[in-house]
């Protein structure tokens, strides 16, 4: 077995997956598939239910299609656009979903009150993140969640730089009219 980084993959695990090596397949589900189902989950508003679903979507297409990345961009970002598109399967098919999905927050010890408000405001954020529009909804995911660079989000929606700057913007936009109440100025 060909030992793995944290962020990609060698070319011998591909094509030995083209292969049919299972071991290969475990290597790759083990390595994405926290990645795939967190994009799944918040996408499909906090559904886990949905979201297994989708994570074994792409996991089945992935094991199916593996033979049509052809290597010009890196793995990551061929499986990101796997799971976007089957998020956006996902959504057609399943107008509304209700968040239910705690985002964990960095704290230290505090307050009752404070742990409250953390949590108030968590929810609020899960809330005005979920319901962004589809298009820019996944920008956001894949940009703070996954951390992906403008770049990666662009192969991964095959789209130009310009317009995942141009839904960042707009999503960043929406959000903020949203929480406008949120924080407490000085």
């Amino acid at each position: 077995m060909v030992p793995l980084s944290d962020r990609e993959i060698s070319a011998e695990i591909i094509q030995s997956c083209r292969s049919g090596d299972r071991d290969a397949f475990r290597a790759l589900y083990d390595l994405y598939k926290d990645r795939v189902y967190s994009i799944a989950l918040y996408f499909s508003h906090g559904d886990g239910a949905a979201a297994s679903d989708i994570t074994q979507q792409v996991f089945l297409k992935l094991m199916t299609g593996i033979g049509q990345f052809r290597g010009d961009a890196e793995f990551s970002t061929w499986l990101y656009r796997l799971v976007v598109n089957a998020c956006m399967d996902a959504g057609r098919r399943q107008k509304v979903a209700v968040l239910s999905h705690d985002i964990e927050t960095v704290a230290g010890e505090g307050s009752p009150e404070d742990d409250y408000a953390r949590k108030q405001i968590a929810s609020s954020v899960r809330a005005a993140v979920s319901a962004l529009p589809p298009k820019f909804r996944v920008a956001v995911l894949l940009r703070y969640f996954e951390d992906l660079s403008y770049e990666q989000i662009a192969k991964a929606l095959q789209c130009s730089m310009g317009t995942v700057a141009s839904r960042l913007s707009r999503g960043h936009r929406i959000l903020g009219e949203r929480l406008t109440g949120l924080v407490r100025r000085p």
